[in-house]
């Protein structure tokens, strides 16, 4: 007789356990450092926001550049820049991500961080929508209450306050649009970064170059923000912090379920929140409040739906 075929041994076991561990340390590792952001770009105090998102966008181009060279990836950059007319979504994906960068870090500079909190809160259930609206893709009943909650939590948002909350909505819109655009590029995380900080790297530099010389540029100030740093380290600095982040979340997505990733998602706009309470000492109103009870409550809903539908696919 046959033995029947053996199960994954306890080595496989204990090495598929070993990977998820590392995926998790990896997705933690990513979030923790996006959710620190405000207390970075707050280190910036006294340089204006469209400046220090020149510098973001060179020097991250400057590091990725280095970064691909090391671990010779170039070759997806090159396939990328061989067909200039696959480079139209690329370019409104840069000029999208240039936005979104510069109205976050806007966001720091004024002490808006609760609404840019809430903008990343809402990105998840933005993207929902947009995929619902242009790829026609099918939600659940759960689902569509879910986005129900959030549309109801940014109506009260327009309700209640005496001014646009437009820091939350372009953040989720420009975020949202950029995932969007994002899925129907063949490049991946780390070079499709490279290609978009390329496209834009020529204007940032002509800008700096051109601040530079009317002397308006705050590149060689020698104490700036709270702790005094020198402006070229924190610029410098600034193309380093946003790929570290990315490597580690590349790290994360090849190791963890894509409903693990969720999960730890909300680990950024949920650190933001609370450093912009108990660290900015920001004022959160009781509308506002009701409103990220609202998101937060569909973020939950949406994600246990997610969850749930995953599981059943693996059963099925």
């Amino acid at each position: 007789m046959r033995r029947e075929q053996a199960g994954p041994s306890v080595e496989n076991l204990a090495q598929a356990r070993r990977e998820s561990a590392k995926g998790v340390g990896f997705g933690l590792g990513a979030y923790v450092m996006w959710g620190c952001f405000p207390l970075y770009f707050a280190l910036f105090e006294g340089i204006p926001a469209w400046e220090v998102l020149l510098h973001r966008i060179l020097w991250s181009c400057v590091f990725m550049v280095l970064l691909i060279s090391v671990i010779r990836r170039w070759s997806p950059v090159r396939a990328a820049f061989a067909e200039p007319r696959k480079l139209v979504p690329v370019l409104a994906c840069s000029i999208l991500i240039a936005l979104n960068w510069g109205i976050y870090i806007h966001a720091v500079e004024v002490h808006e961080v609760l609404q840019a909190s809430l903008g990343y809160f809402m990105t998840p259930l933005v993207n929902v929508g947009l995929g619902m609206l242009f790829l026609k893709e099918r939600l659940t009943r759960v689902q569509l209450f879910a986005l129900g909650l959030a549309v109801l939590g940014l109506s009260l948002q327009l309700i209640g306050l005496t001014k646009l909350p437009w820091i939350t909505l372009s953040l989720a819109v420009t975020f949202g649009t950029y995932g969007l655009l994002r899925k129907r590029i063949a490049l991946d995380g780390l070079s499709g970064l490279l290609v978009e900080t390329m496209m834009l790297a020529p204007l940032a530099l002509l800008l700096i170059g051109g601040q530079w010389f009317s002397g308006e540029s705050h590149f060689t100030a020698s104490d700036v923000g709270p702790l005094g740093l020198p402006a070229s380290v924190l610029m410098m600095s600034s193309g380093v912090l946003t790929a570290l982040p990315l490597l580690a979340f590349a790290g994360a997505a090849r190791r963890l379920r894509l409903a693990t990733v969720g999960f730890l998602m909300y680990i950024n706009p949920t650190m933001q929140f609370l450093i912009a309470l108990l660290i900015f000492k920001e004022t959160l109103h009781p509308t506002m409040l009701i409103t990220f009870v609202l998101i937060w409550s569909g973020l939950a809903l949406y994600t246990a739906s997610t969850f749930f539908q995953h599981r059943a696919r693996q059963r099925g």
